[in-house]
């Protein structure tokens, strides 16, 4: 899952089709291993917990990466012990079994992944290992002892979306995406319906990189997004160069994963922020104690207790804005769901009926766009 990793919608609908044999495949071994009984118990490690990450990118990217190096160094002091890590783990899958089977032959007994392109080494390396836990962040497998899992980035995406509807003195609003796949299909949708809170009439240029982190493209794409009539730009892609360019082009911007004020507080007016320590640090916890069962599903914790949240740069974002959305975060943490209908897709059609609610199932497979987002099909010369 993410704004975990992937190349495109079409290669993750062909590892679907070859997840569904290679997770046949080891349901089928773990039937041979253990009664049905067992199979339904939680999981117990064999030996005291020892944790690892293996990291996706430079732990200094300022976004994705250097969100989890920093739960990492939280659980650290949380969990009492030293992390072991390997960091610039990109998406080959070569890199992702070697630095993984160097972590559990030094005695790491879960393991931290960071991205969606982990899912299918994982998907293996859980059955090979079983009695080894794994935990992949934006990942979309599942096993007795493997767990993918996710924040709500929607909600804190939406309410950065609110702080940029209101600050925006023309309604243009713009979105520099990774891919059109549902965990970043979820922020923008999620961006989209805020700036509507604050303003009905507000519009959301999106444009994709079609990568997760490359500078270069980033700015290429913000610069084409504020050209195109943008004054407040939005962003779900891994580096802080969207807002840099937004305050070298004199408008205001939002940031993901990381407060990116400190990249650019001229311009940076509200951030969706991962604290991946308050989901990890109790499941390793449980995990520890003996009580972990991963859910089938996924783990999706709702924002109460979850790693999403957001910044807001008080410096900027005047009191009125600041307390009306701290009240919307408010309701949402009390259980307010965003995906509340009527909701209408781009095309105008009625995707979510009045008073009808997605599930968190629903949102995390979602393709459509809601009214006010524009894509590359209305600038098809755009990236």
């Amino acid at each position: 899952m993410r704004a975990g990793r992937g190349r495109g919608l079409g290669k993750w609908l062909a590892w679907v089709a070859v997840f569904a044999i290679l997770i046949t495949g080891a349901v089928a071994a773990g039937a041979n291993a253990t009664d049905a009984n067992a199979a339904d118990a939680p999981f117990r490690l064999d030996a005291p917990p020892k944790v690892a990450m293996v990291l996706f990118s430079q732990r200094s990217d300022g976004g994705w990466t250097n969100a989890f190096d920093a739960a990492r160094k939280q659980m650290e002091k949380d969990l009492g012990q030293t992390i072991d890590y390997y960091n610039n783990v990109d998406a080959d899958r070569a890199h992702i079994f070697a630095a993984t089977e160097r972590l559990i032959a030094k005695g790491n007994n879960i393991i931290i992944g960071t991205g969606y392109d982990y899912s299918e080494p994982f998907t293996y390396l859980a059955d090979k290992h079983p009695n080894v836990a794994f935990l992949n962040g934006g990942g979309f497998t599942n096993g007795r002892n493997l767990q993918s899992f996710y924040g709500r980035t929607f909600d804190s995406q939406y309410l950065c979306g609110m702080v940029a509807g209101a600050m925006s003195k023309t309604g243009r609003l713009g979105f520099v995406a990774a891919f059109d796949f549902p965990t970043v299909v979820q922020s923008f949708n999620g961006f989209t319906l805020g700036a509507r809170q604050m303003n009905p009439k507000a519009t959301v240029d999106v444009r994709f990189t079609k990568t997760w982190a490359d500078p270069n493209v980033e700015q290429d794409v913000a610069l084409r997004v504020i050209d195109g009539g943008a004054d407040v730009i939005g962003q779900n892609v891994d580096t802080p160069r969207p807002v840099v360019v937004a305050q070298a082009r004199g408008i205001l911007a939002t940031g993901h994963h990381r407060d990116l004020t400190r990249y650019a507080p001229r311009a940076t007016i509200c951030s969706s922020v991962w604290y991946w320590e308050r989901y990890l640090t109790p499941t390793v916890r449980a995990i520890a104690a003996g009580t972990w069962k991963p859910d089938p599903n996924g783990a999706v914790p709702d924002f109460k207790d979850g790693p999403s949240d957001i910044v807001i740069n008080r410096a900027l974002v005047p009191d009125d804005i600041y307390m009306r959305v701290m009240q919307e975060r408010q309701a949402i943490i009390n259980g307010k769901n965003i995906f509340t209908g009527p909701i209408r897709n781009d095309k105008g059609a009625e995707v979510v009926a009045n008073g009808k609610a997605l599930s968190i199932a629903d949102i995390s497979t979602i393709t459509w766009h809601v009214q006010g987002v524009a894509t590359p099909e209305q600038h098809p010369q755009q990236p």
